[in-house]
């Protein structure tokens, strides 16, 4: 069963970090979908995260017997790697400890990958990360959002977009498996989790 429980004391382990931008007009975009995870991972601990620190909205849990900060930047999405540089260089993370969340377009709605590093694959949010922690060796988990209808369509729209139908019920499935592919990184590793969610 899930280990999840409140974190009760200091020394933060890992960072769990959800990608998107803030406010209204985006929430529950595809673009978003990391915002979705952290959220989803918030009410399961039953914390909020909602502590203004290093440029993001934060919270400290257990997750998978480790102590973790979850975090939903505030940066927008581009500029993500601000926030994730400033945590880890305060609690000395080093990026393999550092967990993304992201959208992927080239991924079918629902579909879940979970990588221990790799490039940006065209993906602003992940490429200011790297340029910020000068790696590119940190874990991801990118969830299928789709990709646009067709070549005319603007992609900032598409991903700008809200999953509909179908679509709508594969990227909420994945976003509940992204849940516990985090603590499966965290508990038995990166080449665990690619075998049960990949």
């Amino acid at each position: 069963m899930f280990s999840f429980r409140k974190n009760s004391s200091p020394g933060v382990t890992w960072l769990v970090v959800g990608l998107g931008n803030m406010g209204e007009a985006y929430e529950h975009t595809r673009h978003n979908v990391g915002f979705d995870v952290i959220d989803l991972l918030a009410d399961k601990l039953d914390i909020p995260v909602q502590r203004l620190k290093f440029k993001a909205l934060t919270n400290t849990a257990t997750v998978g017997g480790e102590k973790v900060l979850l975090m939903k930047p505030v940066t927008y999405m581009n500029l993500s790697g601000e926030a994730v540089e400033q945590a880890a260089g305060f609690y000395k993370i080093p990026p393999e400890r550092v967990i993304v969340i992201s959208d992927e377009v080239a991924l079918p709605p629902g579909k879940l990958r979970v990588r221990p590093s790799g490039s940006a694959g065209g993906h602003n949010g992940l490429k200011n990360i790297i340029a910020h922690l000068h790696s590119e060796a940190f874990p991801r988990i990118r969830i299928g959002v789709g990709g646009k209808p067709h070549p005319d369509y603007d992609m900032a729209d598409w991903v700008l977009g809200r999953p509909q139908g179908d679509d709508r019920k594969a990227v909420d499935s994945a976003e509940a498996k992204a849940v516990q592919a985090i603590e499966a990184i965290i508990r038995e590793g990166v080449p665990s989790a690619m075998n049960k969610f990949n």
